[in-house]
């Protein structure tokens, strides 16, 4: 009877089995592998389309509220500088006009408090 299958393999002959074997594996294994990366970098890739859609629009308003915030800043400067300059103007007119009444007031009021007691002491001595 023919045999089919011849019994005396050589060691070479299993370890180049083997290793076909083992080949194989690898080569599917590696081709699960880049099909896995390219599905992630395809997802990277949209994210990031996405995120540049989505983020322009943003930074391009966070420009424009910048702006107007340092021409409100501006605005609010000129208005500082325009109270401190009344806030000078009043303290000056205000130290005049102490100058200009207090004497006169204080005169007024040192005749008023003589004419006070003089008047008190005629009473006394008409009395």
């Amino acid at each position: 009877m023919p045999r089919m299958f011849a019994a005396d393999f050589s060691a070479a002959d299993l370890a180049a089995v083997i290793v076909a074997i083992a080949s194989v594996v690898a080569v599917v294994l590696l081709v699960f592998l880049v099909v896995a990366v390219n599905r992630t970098l395809a997802t990277l890739r949209l994210t990031i389309e996405q995120f540049r859609r989505e983020a322009l629009p943003v930074v391009s308003d966070l420009h424009q509220t910048v702006k107007q915030a340092n021409a409100e800043l501006e605005r609010v400067d000129g208005l500082l500088e325009s109270a401190s300059s009344v806030t000078a103007t009043v303290d000056s007119a205000s130290h005049l006009l102490y100058l200009a009444v207090s004497n006169p007031i204080i005169k007024a009021l040192g005749v008023a408090a003589g004419a006070g007691r003089a008047v008190r002491s005629l009473r006394r001595k008409g009395k």
